[in-house]
C-alpha cells in the first residue's frame, strides 16, 4: 500500500451554522454540501462539506451539540492543528491576515517555517488551524533538511 495524498479531515463541532459560516464565509473555503435550506438532506444528521475543488470534499463537519466536551489543554494525544494553504506569497497571507483580524477571530501566533510562512488561528470550537504560504524558491525536495529548520518569529 501506498499513500497517495491526505484526502480530507473530519471535525465535530458544537454549533454546524457557526463553524460552517467560519470555514466559508470567513476562511472563504466553498461550501460543497449540504443545501444551506436542508441542513439534513444528504447525510440524515446535521454536516456541512467543503472542498477547494482538489476532490469532492476536503472538509466535513458533523454537529455534536453545544454540551459536547471541551478540548483539553496542553500536551494530549490528538489533533495539534492542521494546515490550509492560502497562496505562494507573503502578500497572500497579509491579505489572510486582515481578514481574519477583521473577523475577530483569534489568532495563536506567526512561524516563519523557512519552507513556509504561517499563522496560527482558532477555528469556533478551539480548533486550530495553520494558515500557510509556500515561500518560493525554497527547494526543499533537493535539501529535505529544510523542512526540519529552525522555527523563527514571523512579521507580517
Amino acid at each position: 500500500m501506498e499513500i497517495k495524498e491526505l484526502g480530507h479531515l473530519v471535525l465535530y463541532v458544537r454549533n454546524l451554522e457557526r463553524s460552517a459560516a467560519f470555514y466559508r464565509d470567513v476562511l472563504g473555503w466553498p461550501q460543497v454540501f449540504p443545501d444551506p435550506a436542508d441542513p439534513e438532506g444528504l447525510l440524515g444528521f446535521p454536516a456541512a462539506g467543503f472542498s477547494s475543488g482538489r476532490t469532492h470534499h476536503e472538509l466535513l463537519l458533523i454537529e455534536v451539540g453545544e454540551d459536547a466536551a471541551e478540548l483539553p489543554r496542553g500536551r494530549r494525544v490528538g489533533l495539534y492543528h492542521f494546515g490550509l494553504k492560502v497562496g505562494d506569497s507573503d502578500d497572500e497571507l497579509r491579505a489572510a491576515l486582515e481578514r481574519i483580524s477583521q473577523a475577530g477571530v483569534r489568532i495563536a501566533g506567526a512561524s516563519d517555517h523557512t519552507v513556509t510562512h504561517s499563522l496560527y488561528i482558532y477555528d469556533p470550537d478551539g480548533n486550530e488551524i495553520e494558515l500557510y504560504v509556500d515561500m518560493p524558491g525554497v527547494d526543499w525536495r533537493n535539501n529535505p533538511a529544510l523542512i526540519a529548520a529552525p522555527i523563527r518569529p514571523l512579521r507580517l
